[in-house]
């Protein structure tokens, strides 16, 4: 599953690399919806993110970036969204925008379900997926609430932190993924952190699917202005989808 924020640096930069993913091995795609205020965010994602909000680049662009994609691939793709676009969009609006445009789920890290029953049941209402968050500290208790409200998949984050590449996976990590595995079937993909092939072979042994999104801005910012840069782009991600074949 490769991240990317949408606009960054471009919108049409940012559908030729959703197109050039497919032909990559990406199972899905998640866009990121740029947020001026982002709580989960490092420094490489707040900045992409700034670079698209300078360009005018909100939720209703990437929406209607959505619909032009689905002309071209059915990759599933979600939209990670803090709930502030959302609120200000408005949450029927959105959900039957989103489905009709063609995304599959959304990921918002700020609204717990405690909050967002009301979200929850539209988006269910018209198969929208949401995808909801569990992490290291999860209790038993929580991860089975999580369980029972996730749609499609649940996201774990493997870190206590914001996201960015790191040097080493969380020493507990497998020991937290089997423990969640023993509670449900529900899919678990893992995000945070994930950078290189090593680490994705790693969480491939306990987990259904890897998020890599941080690593894949740097490589983005590393060839702007480069003509290729999409190539080179869909070529680092191709070598991380091959990890987990």
């Amino acid at each position: 599953m490769a991240f990317i924020t949408a606009g960054y640096p471009d919108l049409e930069t940012t559908k030729r690399l959703a197109l050039e993913f497919t032909k990559a091995g990406v199972d899905i795609l998640e866009l990121g919806v740029p947020f001026s205020d982002p709580m989960a965010d490092g420094p490489l994602i707040q900045e992409a993110s700034q670079v698209a909000l300078k360009k005018k680049v909100h939720l209703n662009e990437i929406l209607n970036l959505v619909k032009e994609l689905r002309k071209y691939t059915a990759m599933p793709i979600c939209l990670m969204t803090y709930y502030n676009p959302i609120f200000c969009f408005g949450e029927e609006l959105f959900v039957n925008k989103a489905t009709s445009c063609g995304v599959d789920g959304v990921i918002i890290p700020d609204l717990p379900p405690e909050e967002g029953q009301v979200f929850l049941k539209l988006a269910q209402r018209v198969k929208l997926d949401t995808i909801l968050f569990l992490s290291p500290t999860s209790t038993r208790d929580r991860i089975r609430q999580i369980a029972k409200a996730a749609r499609g998949f649940i996201y774990y984050v493997s870190l206590t932190g914001v996201t960015g590449p790191r040097k080493e996976l969380p020493t507990d990590m497998v020991k937290n993924l089997k423990k969640i595995k023993g509670i449900t079937a529900k899919p678990i993909c893992v995000g945070f952190g994930v950078s290189r092939a090593e680490q994705i072979r790693q969480i491939y042994r306990v987990a259904d699917g890897v998020i890599v999104g941080s690593a894949i801005i740097k490589k983005i910012r590393e060839n702007l202005g480069k003509k290729d840069l999409v190539r080179r782009v869909g070529k680092f991600v191709a070598g991380l989808s091959a990890t987990g074949v």
